[in-house]
């Protein structure tokens, strides 16, 4: 894997736009930075308002004829694209490991994920339809149609998998779109791009980079983006909002962050939920993902138990360089993002929480953003840990009795994106999961997303669902025509 790191390293990258791989307006760069080495691993194309211009214009320019290609050709399009972004899963996995640090063996199982969502999605693509209304004896009837251009903004944690999957839907509407990945991350999406180009008609495919908020904010204000679906932080999906608003009328969608509880009753076997807490907060991907159940709320019957078991696993985890196949945990994504946690860490102890495993770098650990898997106990609802998104292996431990209410703590965050339940009580499974203020519920299992069943967030974990018929239908608008056979 290491030579061929070096080789995918060492070529240019460029942006696509209009059919063409370019660089950016003045051949500008920004570094991407290994967060296990912390070294520069390649230049990438720093797009600016002019790039953004111009993408647009070429997505505009093939919009009506990709809007007017026939259902079935497009989806045998998008499957043709599925199959070439098969042939380079492994070159797609080097590249996000390097410029992510997430573990080698995982970022292939994503890139296998994406081609298999891509296929999903064109598979039930015909499903989509408009419908026939009764509403006298003349014709009326809805068609659904295309925004025009589409705009994808998508988040570090899954580069490739992020890209791949985000441009299906769209597509297979008869959109064009526009990709534009994470200035983290973004090494898999321009490859993607440099392999599609010659997939898809010249414009209805682009991929774009930037380093800075100049990029994306002109593309979300500019008016013939009408629809945009963005993956990421709370913060900046309600800037995009704004800036969307500041161009025209749109259809946004948000997936963004979450404060996700494991709600655990006492009636359940606490080495069971202890594996449940470790597989949900997803220390593979050092807790950097949206759905991890990041606040453990056991019940203190139990939570001894649950915390030790917890504990015991997690400390038989191994950590190490993402490239190495047997690493079960990466790194952190960047430096500002590993001191971040870090001092979400010592503000929490500093307010009372106790450290059971975790909480700096491991011993022996010389290089590399790593933070090992923490267990912060006894957090007391209200506290900074447990009220903020830390996006990283941080598990918080919030013990309750007979006289509180684990829904009431669960639904006390500004976040409502997923949710998990542990009781062998089928009656409050359902009662709790009708209460609970979220968009995604497991019950007596662990964050995995199934085929078909949407998934998206309230609150402020975002607006709409993605992964089913719904995301198809989110990127169509809905046209009414009435056909009057007699007058009078």
């Amino acid at each position: 894997m290491a030579a061929r790191a070096d080789a995918l390293l060492g070529e240019q990258r460029r942006l696509l736009i209009g059919g063409e791989l370019v660089e950016a307006s003045g051949g500008r760069t920004f570094p991407s930075i290994s967060p296990w080495t912390e070294e520069e691993i390649a230049r990438v194309p720093d797009a600016d308002a002019g790039d953004a211009l111009r993408v647009v214009d070429a997505a505009c320019a093939a919009a009506p004829a990709w809007a007017a290609v026939p259902l079935p050709d497009r989806v045998r399009l998008v499957q043709r694209a599925a199959d070439v972004l098969e042939e380079r899963l492994d070159d797609f996995a080097v590249l996000d490991t390097a410029d992510a640090g997430s573990p080698i063996r995982l970022t292939l199982q994503d890139g296998r994920a994406a081609v298999e969502a891509v296929r999903r999605l064109a598979g039930i693509a015909p499903e989509l339809r408009g419908s026939t209304i009764p509403a006298t004896d003349n014709l009326h009837l809805t068609v659904r149609e295309p925004y025009g251009v589409a705009l994808r903004i998508v988040a570090y944690n899954h580069p490739f998998m992020f890209a791949a999957t985000k441009i299906a839907a769209p597509l297979l509407t008869g959109n064009t779109v526009i990709i534009k990945p994470s200035e983290l991350a973004p090494l898999s999406a321009l490859l993607m791009g440099e392999v599609l180009q010659d997939v898809f008609p010249p414009g209805v495919l682009s991929v774009v980079t930037g380093r800075d908020a100049a990029l994306p904010r002109a593309l979300v204000r500019d008016p013939r983006v009408r629809r945009i679906g963005f993956i990421g932080s709370a913060p900046t999906g309600r800037s995009i909002q704004r800036d969307a608003a500041e161009g025209a009328v749109k259809h946004v969608t948000l997936e963004l962050g979450g404060k996700n509880a494991l709600i655990a009753y006492p009636d359940v076997d606490p080495a069971e939920v202890a594996r449940a807490a470790v597989e949900g907060m997803n220390f593979t991907w050092s807790g950097q993902s949206c759905m991890s159940t990041s606040r453990l709320l056991v019940h203190e019957a139990i939570a001894d138990e649950v915390v030790a078991h917890a504990v015991e696993i997690i400390e038989a985890r191994r950590l190490g360089s993402p490239f190495d196949p047997r690493s079960e945990q990466g790194t952190i994504v960047s430096r500002g993002q590993h001191d971040r946690i870090l001092g979400l860490i010592d503000r929490a102890v500093a307010e009372g929480a106790r450290i059971r495993t975790g909480g700096r770098r491991p011993d022996g650990g010389d290089r590399g953003l790593v933070i090992p898997p923490t267990v912060l106990d006894m957090v007391r609802p209200g506290q900074t840990v447990e009220q903020t998104e830390v996006f990283g292996p941080v598990l918080s431990v919030i013990r309750w009795g007979d006289q509180d209410d684990p829904v009431a703590i669960a639904n006390g965050v500004q976040y409502g994106l997923t949710a998990n339940i542990w009781t062998n009580d089928v009656t409050r499974a359902l009662t709790v999961a009708r209460r609970l203020e979220v968009g995604y519920v497991w019950v007596n299992g662990w964050p995995r997303l199934y085929a078909g069943v949407p998934f998206g967030g309230v609150k402020n974990s975002g607006v709409g669902v993605e992964d089913a018929l719904e995301e198809l239908e989110s990127y169509t608008t809905s046209k009414s025509v009435n056909v009057i056979f007699r007058r009078g």
